[in-house]
């Protein structure tokens, strides 16, 4: 593991798709070669609000459904998918994209992909049909890994005793993001059409992303081997390190708790055999995941000073309890607020822990946290998956048994491995 940030950077890659040494990056870059002064003091809250706004991105269409249906002649849930597509999208962008951040200039690649990501935003605007939507979506938010690219870059400049509190800071921006796009998306789209809200994120999307790429330190990287080679090296990646497996599996049960509950919460707030809201009002319930903005720059400060290791048990001792109470929360809608509240702080935290592990224990730090946000994705959405059957068959109490399994399942599955390293990154401690 580098010992410091600039070690982090000029540490040669030890597998296929190495780079040349980099600068350690700054406000002035190398040889003052990027933007200094006022603008370096814009790094880090830049970086957070693009974070917020390519992360909104993703979940864009889901509070858009109804609208999109009856634009388009159509039933909400005929154009449900609509919304797994976005999560196909992202998915996809994660294994091809978010390597290159080892390999390639990261200043390029984000002003690209942001104006990829805005050209696809504004075709979707424009479409005429489910299918073309569906593409225009795929392409958005596959270009809308921007805010993975940023993170291992703001671990690498942070210092030593400060990192975690750095990578808080855009993790509250990408949990902000996902907030407004569901909340604030949905209210904007039905003042001012779905279509709107498609143009507004694409006139975000283009600005922020390349007012962000434009504070970036300049790299001056010479790629060696294939461009895609950090996607062949993520397995070995992940098989050298036993402190980032076990954080790739931790937030893998963590997100798939948090993803059973709070993706299936929808079915128990509007269903006649719970609480029988609105669809607006059910979807203000979002609000509660402001919890995990508030969150996230305390357990930033927590990690730097307890470790790692400490900061995910106290997380996942969170979730087990917001369980039962999201349980009783079938029929005591005080319970369910709480749980709403506990295992947002859980989710948060233990991703700021896990992913401060991930990008610190590699010396490819952009394939290592591509490892890990792609087993988070893949904890939660099976999870996701199961909780449609858990749900019609036993209900609520069905689909909290789910969030309880993968609670269990992600603990227990790290605390029997022994860590084959001599040396403990002081995070994982």
């Amino acid at each position: 593991m580098p010992s410091s940030p600039a070690a982090s950077v000029t540490s040669p890659q030890t597998g296929p798709g190495s780079t040349a040494p980099v600068h350690p990056p700054g406000p002035s870059g190398p040889s003052g070669t990027g933007p200094s002064g006022a603008v370096a003091r814009l790094f880090l809250p830049l970086i957070a609000l693009c974070t917020a706004v390519t992360a909104a991105n993703i979940y864009l269409a889901a509070p858009l459904l109804p609208l999109i249906a009856h634009d388009m002649g159509s039933t909400p849930s005929a154009v449900a998918w609509l919304a797994s597509v976005a999560q196909l999208g992202y998915a996809a962008g994660l294994l091809f994209f978010a390597p290159l951040g080892d390999s390639v200039n990261r200043r390029r690649l984000v002003a690209v992909l942001s104006l990829v990501a805005t050209a696809a935003l504004l075709a979707a605007a424009a479409s005429a049909g489910t299918g073309a939507l569906a593409g225009a979506v795929l392409v958005a938010s596959a270009a809308t890994v921007v805010p993975q690219l940023l993170v291992p870059l703001v671990a690498e400049r942070a210092p030593a005793d400060r990192r975690a509190r750095h990578v808080a800071a855009v993790i509250a921006g990408l949990f902000t993001g996902v907030v407004a796009a569901r909340v604030l998306g949905g209210l904007a789209g039905q003042a001012f059409g779905w279509r709107a809200v498609f143009v507004g994120a694409a006139v975000l999307t283009a600005v922020l992303g390349l007012a962000t790429a434009y504070i970036l330190p300049v790299e001056r990287r010479q790629r060696r081997g294939p461009l895609f080679a950090g996607l062949v090296a993520i397995p070995g990646v992940v098989r050298r390190s036993p402190d980032l497996w076990r954080a790739c599996v931790r937030q893998a049960g963590m997100y798939g708790a948090w993803s059973a509950l709070w993706t299936s919460l929808a079915l128990l707030l509007t269903g006649d055999e719970g609480y029988g809201m609105t669809t607006a009002a059910a979807g203000l319930f979002g609000l509660f995941g402001l919890a995990a903005s508030v969150v996230a720059p305390l357990a930033g400060g927590l990690v730097d000073r307890f470790g790692a290791a400490k900061v995910v048990r106290s997380a996942y001792a969170l979730a087990a309890l917001s369980v039962p109470l999201f349980w009783l929360g079938g029929q005591v809608m005080a319970a369910l607020c709480a749980a709403a509240v506990l295992v947002h702080a859980a989710l948060v935290a233990s991703h700021v822990a896990n992913q401060t592990l991930a990008l610190t224990t590699t010396s490819a730090p952009a394939t290592a946290n591509t490892a890990y946000v792609v087993a988070g994705f893949a904890g939660g959405a099976l999870a996701s998956a199961l909780t449609g059957p858990a749900f019609g068959h036993w209900g609520w109490g069905g689909v909290c048994a789910v969030a309880g399994a993968w609670l269990v399942l992600g603990w227990t599955a790290t605390a029997v491995r022994p860590a084959r390293t001599a040396r403990t990154p002081r995070t994982a401690r």
